[in-house]
C-alpha cells in the first residue's frame, strides 16, 4: 500500500497578489523537490506543473495539493526534513487559520491515483471522527496493515 495525503488552504490574498509573491516563487523548487524525493509517487498538478489552477472548490482562493509516497517515512522527510519546511513555517502569512483539520493521509493500494473528490471525502471523515485508519494526521498515524482491517 502507499500513502495519500491531501492538504487544503485558503489563501489571504489572490495568488498573484504581492502578498502572495514569495509563496508563488517557491512553489516549482518545492515541486522539484518532492518530485525528486525518495518515495515520491505521484502529485496533482495541471498543465503549469502544479496545483493552484486546480478548483477543487467554489472559492477560488482554495488551494489544493495532492500527493501519493511510497512510506510515511518518505513523505515525513520531504515534509520536515528539506526546504519545504521553511515554506511551511511561513504557512500563516499566505494562508488563513482553520479551525477546522486541513490535511489529512490515509492508504491506497499500489497504483492508485486519488481523486480530489475521494481526498475531500476522506478529510471530512477525519473532520467527523478523528484519527482512524482511514483517515489519519500526523498527531496520531496508522499503519497500512491497520487500513486493511476495517
Amino acid at each position: 500500500m502507499q500513502l495519500a495525503q491531501l492538504n487544503i488552504a485558503t489563501a489571504k490574498d489572490d495568488l498573484d497578489s504581492p502578498l502572495l509573491k514569495d509563496f508563488v516563487d517557491n512553489l516549482d523548487p518545492i515541486n522539484a523537490i518532492a518530485d525528486a524525493s525518495e518515495g515520491f509517487i505521484w502529485r496533482l498538478k495541471d498543465d503549469t506543473g502544479n496545483a493552484t489552477d486546480v478548483q477543487a472548490f467554489d472559492n477560488p482562493r482554495m488551494i489544493v495539493n495532492l500527493s501519493v509516497w511510497e512510506s510515511l517515512a518518505s513523505l515525513q522527510h520531504f515534509m520536515f526534513k528539506t526546504h519545504h519546511i521553511d515554506i511551511m513555517k511561513r504557512r500563516a502569512e499566505w494562508f488563513d487559520k482553520s479551525p477546522l483539520a486541513t490535511y489529512v493521509l490515509w492508504w491506497v493500494e499500489d497504483g492508485h491515483v486519488p481523486s480530489t473528490a475521494e481526498a475531500l471525502e476522506r478529510l471530512e471523515l477525519l473532520r467527523k471522527h478523528g484519527d482512524t485508519a482511514q483517515a489519519f494526521s500526523f498527531k496520531k498515524t496508522f499503519s497500512a496493515e491497520d487500513a486493511l482491517q476495517r
